[in-house]
């Protein structure tokens, strides 16, 4: 596939799951503090100049997800960093999507999980040595690293725990920008029915 066929087919294919994700009342009550991205990477991509995410990123507004701005390359830096690491250890990653985490959120995740198949991780901040996360780029190589040592393989929805000033956050996997926010929605669906019973 030509590069330019391929951004088309990367910008289109995350234009819509931000549609979807947007029309998802429920996901409203995943949003963390930072707010949420979802980013989806060319092929090949090495920077995040060439992975597309949100520009802005997405809040809520009258309840529901917004996108504060469109689509863009290189519209998120820390989640493009993390797909593009995440790669090296499954290359079938294309794309991710973050949100909140807290132990009633833990629980339906867990359980969404085992229901699906799919791989569960987490990371454990406090562990991050000095060296790592005081310097500029190093965290993500490392908690990456964590992740498959922990699982034998890169899990495909997994969470970070607090460190210093972090606030924790879910992270889905998967192969396409459609592929992680069906993911989301469904998880996010599964967590409404739990609180309201």
């Amino acid at each position: 596939m030509r590069k330019k066929d391929a951004a088309d087919k990367v910008m289109g294919n995350l234009c819509l799951a931000v549609q979807r994700l947007q029309r998802c009342r429920e996901f409203s009550l995943l949003m963390p503090e930072v707010r949420v991205n979802v980013v989806y990477a060319l092929p090949g991509a090495s920077t995040p100049s060439e992975v597309a995410a949100v520009d802005g990123r997405i809040t809520v507004v009258n309840g529901y997800p917004l996108a504060s701005g469109l689509p863009k390359w290189g519209g998120s830096d820390h989640m493009a960093r993390l797909i593009i690491e995440a790669r090296k250890y499954n290359p079938d990653i294309n794309a991710g999507v973050n949100f909140k985490c807290d132990e009633s959120i833990i629980k339906v995740v867990k359980k969404y999980a085992r229901d699906k198949k799919l791989l569960f991780g987490w990371i454990d901040r406090t562990r991050e040595p000095d060296g790592v996360s005081k310097a500029d780029g190093r965290s993500m190589p490392w908690k990456m690293k964590q992740l498959v040592r922990s699982g034998g393989r890169m899990p495909d929805i997994f969470y970070e725990g607090d460190g210093w000033g972090k606030e924790p956050l879910f992270v889905a996997l998967g192969s396409d920008a459609n592929d992680v926010v069906r993911m989301a929605i469904e998880i996010a669906r599964r967590y409404a029915r739990s609180i309201h019973g």
